[in-house]
C-alpha cells in the first residue's frame, strides 16, 4: 500500500483519514500540531501518543522531507539560496532574505517551468513537473530550521508558475495559514503569475487575502508575446480585465512585476504605454533590473530603471525599483537548478 503524504493533508482531511482508518478523529489536532507547530518529522518523537498509535501512523503516512543539496550565503546582504533534493531526486531552490521588518522567503512551486519566458532562467532547465503542498511548504519549514530564524512573510515567486499548479498551491496556503498550525497571515504572502486569466478569476473567488503579483513585462501585445509565450493566450487586454475583477472582488491592490530590458521594453514609448495601460488601476509597479542569465543577452541599465520609474511617476503611476538582494550568489531562482539538472544528465533527477 502507498503510504499517504501527511503534511499535504488539512487538519480535516487528517482527521477523516483516521476515523477511515479506525482511529480516533480527535487525534488529527494532536498529529498536525506535533508537524506544523512544534515541526516534529518523526513519528516516534510525538510522545503524547501511545507507541500502538505511532506504528499505525508509520504504517499508512509517510513524512517527505527536502535536502540541502547547495547553500550559497551573501556577503552583502545575509541572503541565503537553497537547491533543496526532493525524495524523487529532482531539485528546486529557494531564497531566504533578510529585511528590517524580519525574514521574508521565496519558494518554488514547481520542478522546472512550462511558461517559457525568455528572459528567465527557471525555463532553460525544461519543466519535470507541480510540487506537492507539502514539498512547497517544507521550502519555509526546512530553511526555518537551518537558519534558526521565522520567516515573516513568503512570495510564490520561486520556480514555476504558481498558478498552474493551482490546486496544490491553494491547499498549501491552507497549511500555512491553519490557526492549528503555522497561523501565518495570507495578508504576508505574495503570489507571483505570468497571467493565466482564468485561475486569477478562481483566485478572486477565494477573498484569501493575499497580494496578487503580475509578470507584466510589456504594455505591447506584439513585444510580450515575444518574451512571454503566455500572451498568446491570454492577451493583455484580458489580462488587466482578470486584474479588475481581482482588486474589485478582494479589495486588494494588485502589484505588476517589470523587469525593465535594455532596448526590448525599456523605452521613453514603453513607459508611456505602460501609464497609459494602468491608468485608474489600484496598482503598484514593481520595476526590475533582468537577472542575467548565460543562455539570453539580457541587460538592464540601472540608471535607466531609475528613469522609468519617474516618468511612471509623472503619470500618476505609482513604481518603485525592486532592491537587488544576493547579487553575489546570484540570488534569482532557476541557476543553481539548471546546473544540477545539466550536470545529472536527466532533467534533475539522480540516476
Amino acid at each position: 500500500m502507498e503510504k499517504i503524504d501527511i503534511l499535504s493533508l488539512s487538519l480535516d482531511e487528517l482527521g477523516d483519514i483516521l476515523a477511515e482508518k479506525g482511529e480516533k478523529k480527535f487525534r488529527a489536532k494532536q498529529i498536525f500540531q506535533w508537524l506544523h507547530v512544534k515541526r516534529i518529522f518523526d513519528f516516534d518523537e510525538m510522545t503524547d501518543i501511545s507507541v500502538q498509535l505511532r506504528l499505525r501512523l508509520k504504517e499508512i503516512f509517510c513524512i517527505n522531507r527536502l535536502f540541502v543539496q547547495k547553500k550559497l550565503e551573501s556577503a552583502i546582504d545575509n541572503t541565503v539560496k537553497y537547491l533543496y533534493r526532493l525524495p524523487d531526486g529532482n531539485f528546486v531552490e529557494t531564497v531566504l532574505m533578510e529585511y528590517n521588518y524580519g525574514h521574508s522567503i521565496c519558494v518554488s512551486t514547481q520542478v522546472g517551468c512550462k511558461m517559457g519566458c525568455r528572459f528567465c532562467a527557471s525555463a532553460i532547465a525544461g519543466y519535470i513537473r507541480s510540487l506537492e503542498p507539502s514539498e512547497i511548504l517544507m521550502q519555509i519549514y526546512e530553511t526555518e530550521k537551518d537558519a534558526g530564524v521565522r520567516v515573516s512573510g513568503v512570495v510564490l515567486m520561486g520556480i514555476g508558475e504558481p498558478l498552474d499548479n493551482y490546486d496544490n498551491v491553494i491547499s498549501f496556503l491552507g497549511l500555512l495559514s491553519d490557526k492549528n498550525g503555522n497561523n501565518l497571515s495570507l495578508r504576508h504572502v505574495s503570489l507571483s503569475t505570468c497571467g493565466i486569466v482564468p485561475k486569477i478569476y478562481e483566485l478572486a473567488e477565494l477573498k484569501l487575502g493575499l497580494t496578487l503579483s503580475v509578470s507584466l513585462h510589456s504594455a505591447d501585445n506584439d513585444r510580450r508575446s515575444e518574451i512571454m509565450p503566455v500572451n498568446r493566450t491570454y492577451n493583455i487586454d484580458s489580462l488587466i480585465e482578470a486584474c479588475r475583477h481581482y482588486i474589485s472582488k478582494t479589495g486588494r491592490r494588485v502589484t505588476f512585476e517589470y523587469a525593465v530590458i535594455d532596448n526590448v521594453n525599456s523605452s521613453d514609448e514603453d513607459a508611456d504605454r505602460l501609464a497609459r495601460l494602468l491608468r485608474g488601476i489600484n496598482c503598484h509597479v514593481n520595476l526590475i533590473p533582468v537577472n542575467k542569465v548565460k543562455e539570453r543577452n539580457y541587460r538592464t541599465a540601472r540608471a535607466g530603471v531609475a528613469e522609468f520609474a519617474k516618468r511612471l511617476g509623472r503619470r500618476g503611476i505609482n513604481a518603485t525599483v525592486r532592491r537587488t538582494l544576493g547579487s553575489d550568489i546570484e540570488a534569482a531562482c532557476g541557476q543553481l537548478r539548471r546546473d544540477a539538472a545539466e550536470h545529472n544528465g536527466n532533467g534533475g533527477a539522480e540516476n
